[in-house]
């Protein structure tokens, strides 16, 4: 299957593409690991929504560029990275990874980047040449560990 990326500020959403990303986050984030929390953070309206659709157009992917100072005072971040259930083991995790780093070497030439990467992917973060920046740690009963791109 083809995934197509794009990258838009928030105000340049359409009204379908923010529902499509919600329901995508939520289907994940929410129901599948079983994390009740506030996923409308107020940290959409400052960044950039990399989208990646299917042929039909329907959502399979999804991450968030956020500028420096807004999740963290010195990096940029990538945070709510979310591939859809069926869209697992083909390739479109990496895919929408290589699409957002693409993203925010464009929109933030010079930031270093942080995320909060879930333990059981740091194998695939450091694949993107991140490197683990601090002890784990828990976030909605989830193992984590901060990662670092320079």
């Amino acid at each position: 299957m083809t995934t197509t990326f794009s990258c838009l500020p928030f105000d340049e959403l359409s009204s379908r593409q923010l529902y499509d990303v919600m329901v995508l986050r939520q289907e994940v984030f929410v129901v599948e690991q079983r994390c009740p929390y506030q996923d409308a953070d107020g940290k959409d309206l400052q960044g950039w929504h990399v989208l990646g659709t299917a042929a039909d157009g329907s959502p399979v992917a999804y991450a968030r560029i956020l500028p420096r100072g807004v999740s963290y005072p010195d990096h940029a971040s990538i945070g709510r990275v979310v591939t859809s259930p069926s869209e697992r083991r083909n390739g479109t995790g990496r895919q929408l990874m290589a699409a957002t780093l693409d993203h925010l070497a464009r929109l933030l030439p010079n930031d270093p980047v942080k995320i909060s990467a879930q333990s059981y992917l740091q194998a695939f973060y450091e694949s993107f040449g991140f490197r683990v920046a601090g002890d784990g740690y828990l976030e909605d009963d989830i193992p984590h560990l901060p990662m670092v791109r320079d």
